[in-house]
């Protein structure tokens, strides 16, 4: 499950919550979408260092333990004041497989993708809003792809309780090869000094024909200074019988 919202994200991830030390906020971690946008002229590079996805299943009476690193990318720009350009890669890529006493390893590219992201004006302080169209086009190698083209709409409504405390919800939809995903996003993030801040968010994702999932995640976010950030996040799949468990490190920077 957190290779497909990986991907569907630009994967990416947010902290919706405004910085009150940094000039913007990044989209890492988490997966969740923030309702801000990159000013006209300047550049965001956000890159994992890396992002570690763990499963346990049992296959044929055997135990299964898959493990992927991948170093995941986004370049943000913006295009007007409201109004910025998303490129994304997957980035490149390991996978190790472990059944019935065998190992096996591959490495591979991941898939690209393409999207705007548009602030929508609200007119108030303390709730803002964003919406999202994006294009994750199957160019990545076999094993690190989703091998069909994936396109989505996304939104994101946050709310600013305090100074320490928002929440926010955000909404995807998702085209596949004539199949569809739906998947809801609510967050709480805080802000813990002017330089420490956090969130929490539940995801889930239903799919056509396929049975609901559910996700769990946190992290933390540090700004090194006004365009520099760190982070780590971890999180479990619920998904039943299966062991699922994902976590990242990262570095944001704005140019």
């Amino acid at each position: 499950m957190k290779t497909t919202l990986t991907t569907l994200g630009f994967i990416a991830l947010t902290s919706v919550s405004a910085q009150l030390f940094a000039e913007v906020e990044f989209d890492r971690p988490g997966e969740g979408m923030g309702t801000g946008t990159i000013p006209v002229g300047q550049l965001a590079w956000e890159q994992g260092l890396p992002t570690l996805n763990y499963r346990e299943s049992m296959v044929e009476g055997s135990k299964l333990k898959e493990t992927t690193l991948n170093a995941d990318i986004l370049l943000r720009t913006g295009l007007t004041d409201s109004l910025e350009l998303r490129l994304g890669w997957d980035g490149p890529a390991w996978s190790q497989q472990k059944w019935n006493g065998h190992t096996e390893e591959n490495d591979g590219l991941g898939d690209v993708s393409i999207g705007l992201k548009k602030a929508i004006d609200l007119d108030d302080d303390k709730l803002s809003m964003a919406v999202m169209a994006e294009a994750l086009i199957a160019t990545g190698n076999k094993g690190f792809s989703n091998e069909e083209d994936i396109y989505s709409l996304s939104s994101a409504v946050a709310y600013q309780y305090s100074d320490l405390v928002s929440t926010s919800i955000t909404m995807r939809y998702e085209w596949q090869d004539s199949n569809w995903a739906i998947s809801a996003i609510p967050s709480v993030d805080y802000q813990f000094t002017d330089r420490w801040s956090g969130y929490s968010e539940l995801i889930y994702r239903k799919a056509e024909s396929q049975a609901n999932e559910y996700a769990l995640g946190t992290g933390v976010m540090y700004a090194l200074n006004e365009r520099v950030q760190l982070d780590a996040s971890v999180g479990v799949d619920l998904d039943g019988q299966e062991n699922s468990y994902f976590s990242g490190l990262g570095v944001s920077f704005l140019f």
